[in-house]
């Protein structure tokens, strides 16, 4: 099998145990590492817009964005996903701080599948990926 071929045939399959996570804080990355990593669960980190459609072509079972990141555009990240067709299922799991109700409602109407405190993600993170990733 070439190079291509095997390019070619990855974009269409969803890797059942990959979570794009789009988090730039090295601190807070970490800590979900950690806890996803101890689940069984492989980890693609995405810094910047361009990460996310690279790391996208092999289909993740998931998507957690950082809704607060000053560095990452969180609204153009779930702009990009929209964009592709193939993205649309994938759940989201978005955090932000707890006073930003326009956020929490943008997201949601952006498609973000469950969005939630920071302090609610970082006490539940496992039970949070779990839960969006079962009602998908």
């Amino acid at each position: 099998m070439t190079t291509n071929s095997l390019q070619t045939d990855k974009p269409d399959r969803i890797d059942q145990k990959t979570i794009l996570v789009a988090v730039t804080d090295i601190f807070f990355y970490t800590k979900v590492r950690d806890v996803l990593m101890s689940k069984g669960y492989r980890i693609e980190r995405a810094r910047t817009q361009q990460d996310i459609a690279e790391k996208s072509s092999t289909i993740p079972s998931a998507f957690i964005l950082n809704m607060n990141d000053e560095t990452l555009n969180a609204f153009q990240a779930l702009d990009t996903l929209a964009a592709d067709a193939r993205l649309k299922t994938i759940p989201i799991l978005a955090f932000a701080n707890h006073e930003e109700v326009d956020t929490f409602n943008r997201a949601k109407a952006l498609g973000v599948t469950k969005i939630v405190s920071r302090n609610e993600f970082s006490a539940r993170l496992k039970d949070l990926v779990e839960e969006v990733m079962l009602n998908v």
